[in-house]
């Protein structure tokens, strides 16, 4: 939710943000329309309500023989007390509904548009080449590679679960692991606390975190239960200090979440249907971290950072793109994504990304540290992706050998205990 006091200061900033994001500028005057009714609705409680306690003094002191009358009265005005109670419940909700709507404010220099409106910040590492005379039909994609190697399995994945769901099996699943906790060394060298999360989690907090918005259709739930399977540990680590006031005297909370996580890829038909680059079901380390507001845009590039220094340590040829307003989720105010050269698609892909959502998330939440003045104020969360299913794809594409095996980049071997990955068939 945005900060109403921006809503109220400066619509206009506001405005611009909705019509950077391709949404109409009309929500913002609806929302301080609700916002001046909600106020009002608190005043005239107020008001009342003093009304009743001035009243309530007078009935104390008058004589026993007024006393009857003056009850009579007090109860008509309690019953207006009750009144304008509910109309502020009433109030106070249409205002939360209707500013919940507006999506964060973006941060000056976001590329206003939509999904082909990034701006490219940079290209790291060379696009990897294929001699002809060693590869004569050009590379293997990461599923041939991945069978070839014993290591993905669609078939029996769709005949258990269903089309977009696969096993990893032998060195595939060994593969996943030793990214994983590559990627985990990473965080713990920098000061992340290690997560084991939930990824069933109540309404409020999928709520709380901007993902039942536009893009509800994405997630799964559980009606029988009221609860939903999260698309990222962001979700229940943004939950985790809900209501609470935290200490960020020493720096930022930093937890690093290792999970499953459930996406339905709703509207992705006919995409990316080979493979594991789309799927419903991937594990994914994930940064998610608790700043001081005036810190966050500085430790948004710490993350970024640190991302790609996972990508540059596996030898992966990856760009840095700055993503336009209308392709951010409702929280984040800015989102790089790095995505990876994949060789056979001929295209970066995103394998990773990493949002600032300012203090968005938090308000929704409640999620508060003390200021050196005693004061508290809203925090700032982000997060990001330090390693997923997807990095396997790039991985087996980027550094295979004619004979179908592939090269383990070597900062990977200690964790995976092999210098490369041999055919079984």
């Amino acid at each position: 939710m945005i900060d109403p006091l921006l809503l109220r200061d400066d619509p206009d900033l506001v405005k611009r943000s909705q019509i950077a994001r391709g949404h109409s500028p009309e929500t913002v005057d609806a929302a301080l329309a609700a916002d001046r009714e909600r106020r009002a609705a608190i005043a005239a409680y107020e008001e009342v309500r003093a009304a009743q306690n001035a009243f309530g003094k007078t009935v104390a002191k008058a004589p026993k023989e007024e006393k009857a009358a003056l009850v009579a009265e007090a109860k008509g005005l309690a019953e207006k007390v009750k009144l304008a109670q509910q109309r502020v419940t009433d109030a106070e909700a249409a205002a939360e509904d209707v500013i919940g709507r507006i999506e964060n404010v973006i941060i000056d220099g976001v590329p206003a548009g939509g999904e082909d409106d990034f701006v490219e910040l940079r290209r790291v590492g060379d696009i990897p080449s294929f001699d002809p005379a060693s590869f004569p039909d050009g590379p293997r994609d990461h599923l041939a590679l991945g069978e070839l190697l014993g290591a993905i399995d669609m078939e029996r994945g769709a005949k258990v679960s269903g089309a977009r769901f696969y096993f990893l099996r032998g060195v595939g699943a060994r593969l996943e692991i030793a990214l994983m906790t590559m990627a985990l060394n990473k965080a713990l060298e920098n000061g992340f606390t290690p997560m084991i999360v939930p990824t069933l989690v109540r309404p409020e907090i999928m709520r709380g975190t901007g993902f039942l918005g536009e893009h509800a259709d994405e997630v799964y739930r559980l009606e029988a239960d009221d609860l939903y399977l999260v698309g990222t540990s962001e979700v229940p680590l943004a939950g985790y200090h809900k209501d609470e006031i935290i200490d960020l005297s020493g720096g930022p909370l930093r937890y690093a979440g290792w999970s499953s996580c459930y996406r339905r890829e709703a509207g992705s038909h006919g995409k990316d249907t080979r493979g594991i680059i789309r799927v419903h079901q991937f594990n994914k380390l994930e940064m998610f971290v608790y700043a001081d507001p005036a810190d966050a845009e500085a430790e948004h590039l710490r993350l970024l950072g640190w991302q790609e220094e996972m990508l540059q340590a596996l030898g992966l040829s990856y760009r840095v793109i700055d993503i336009a307003a209308g392709d951010l989720g409702s929280s984040a105010a800015r989102k790089y994504d790095v995505e990876a050269w994949v060789p056979t698609q001929g295209a970066y892909r995103e394998l990773t990304s990493t949002s600032n959502c300012t203090t968005y998330q938090a308000r929704r939440l409640d999620i508060r540290h003390r200021r050196e003045t005693g004061r508290t104020q809203h925090v700032a969360t982000l997060n990001g992706t330090l390693a997923t299913t997807r990095w396997i794809v790039a991985l087996l594409e980027t550094h295979q050998r004619p004979d179908g095996s592939v090269v383990v980049p070597e900062p990977l071997r200690p964790y995976l205990g092999m210098d490369v990955l041999e055919p079984v068939s």
